[in-house]
């Protein structure tokens, strides 16, 4: 199994501003997501931003760096002019790994990779962990994914889903399934997503997936072989992963 790690970073975020240099026990987050990288089996690892503060921070700690467009809306549109710029053939397998996931393990890039290539119609893979406590299932910075019986996606959203009616869903333990922000996909199918333009769902949910599900594309999903620790998208995510990580 041959595939590429690209980890897009801006430095705009609404909450946290300047998130992928906050440190953390002593590192800039996205130095603790490139070394997470670097733990799996990817032939190459790089970095891709706009913004040069992101780009001397990650030059000093050995990482590659790609300059990308500043007007890039998503990490899809990011990381597809950078297959373009390296000349990655059509084929060539790449894994998005989101710069705000500091303890996301190399298995699961390893697994999302290896999914992906053991499903030639689909255009897109990524992984999901169970739910089972109430406030992660009503919290929306958490993604929820319903999928079908095949391993195929239905749909993403910041709700509770699927919601259950009758007050308990067909399993007691699993309230639902938390969407782990972690994408292979194709070079060419890349370059396909890339160009389509934004859907009202995508619009609505603020999430980039529900474009490729939107205009009839295939995302094969699969329960992630290793639990992730949290993301950090507010203060307090990045106070919990500090804390995990020693400070």
């Amino acid at each position: 199994m041959s595939f590429r790690i690209v980890i897009p970073a801006r430095y705009a975020s609404t909450r946290l501003p300047g998130k992928p240099l906050l440190p953390i026990a002593g590192r800039p987050m996205i130095e603790h997501v490139w070394r997470r990288a670097q733990a799996t089996g990817a032939i190459e690892v790089l970095i891709a931003t706009d913004d040069v503060r992101i780009q001397a921070a990650a030059s000093a700690f050995g990482a590659t760096v790609i300059m990308t467009s500043p007007d890039h809306l998503s990490g899809t549109d990011r990381l597809a002019e950078v297959a373009q710029q390296q000349g990655w053939l059509a084929d060539s397998v790449i894994v998005n790994v989101q710069g705000d996931e500091p303890l996301l393990p190399a298995a699961n890039v390893d697994q999302v990779a290896a999914l992906l290539q053991a499903d030639p119609e689909a255009a897109m893979a990524t992984l999901m962990t169970p739910i089972t406590d109430e406030r992660d299932f009503q919290d929306s910075n958490i993604v929820k994914v319903v999928s079908d019986r095949f391993g195929r996606a239905l749909y993403f959203s910041r709700a509770p889903i699927p919601w259950p009616r009758d007050g308990r869903g067909a399993d007691a333990e699993v309230l639902g399934w938390r969407h782990i922000g972690l994408y292979a996909y194709r070079a060419g199918a890349l370059a396909n997503v890339a160009a389509l333009a934004p859907t009202p769902l995508e619009t609505t949910e603020r999430l980039e997936q529900l474009r490729v599900l939107e205009n009839g594309l295939k995302i094969t999903i699969a329960a992630a072989q290793e639990a992730p620790g949290p993301g950090v998208d507010t203060p307090e995510d990045l106070a919990r992963v500090a804390q995990l990580l020693g400070r």
